[in-house]
C-alpha cells in the first residue's frame, strides 16, 4: 500500500527532484523553441542533441547535485536510433526526461500552429466568431 511519507527527508529529496525536472523542463523547451522557431521537424538525431545540450547546461549543473543530476541521465540500457527519422515513440509513455519534455514543446507548438491556421481559415471566409463579451 502506498502512503505518502511523513519522512522529512524523503519530503525535502520528492521536492528537490520536482524541482529539478521542472527547471530541466523550461531548459529543454528553450532549446527545443530554437529549433521549432526555425521549423526544424524533431528527428531522432536532433533529439539526442537538444538531451545532451540540456544536460550539459552549466546553470543545470550548478543547481542541482550530482546524484539529482544523474537521475535525468539516460539509462544505456535504453538505446535509442541515432538517425534523421522522425521520432516515433509509438505508443509508449516511458520516455526519458528530456526526451519527454521535448516532445511536448514540440506537440505544444503544433497544436499553436494548427490552432493558429484555423483561426486564420476562418478570418479569411469572412465569417466571425462569436466572442464572449458580445463584439
Amino acid at each position: 500500500m502506498n502512503r505518502p511519507s511523513t519522512d522529512p527527508d524523503a519530503s525535502l529529496a520528492a521536492l528537490r527532484y520536482q524541482n529539478a525536472a521542472r527547471d530541466l523542463a523550461h531548459i529543454v523547451r528553450h532549446i527545443a523553441s530554437r529549433y521549432i522557431a526555425q521549423q526544424v521537424p524533431l528527428t531522432w538525431r536532433l533529439l539526442h542533441a537538444i538531451e545532451a545540450e540540456a544536460l550539459a547546461d552549466l546553470g543545470f549543473a550548478s543547481r542541482h547535485d550530482a546524484l539529482m543530476l544523474g537521475l535525468f541521465q539516460r539509462p544505456t540500457a535504453l538505446p535509442y536510433p541515432e538517425t534523421d527519422d522522425p521520432v516515433d515513440f509509438g505508443a509508449s509513455n516511458a520516455l526519458p526526461a528530456v526526451f519527454a519534455f521535448a516532445v511536448v514543446a514540440y506537440e505544444e507548438a503544433q497544436r499553436e500552429t494548427a490552432r493558429l491556421a484555423a483561426g486564420k481559415q476562418s478570418a479569411q471566409t469572412g465569417r466571425r466568431r462569436p466572442r464572449a463579451w458580445g463584439g
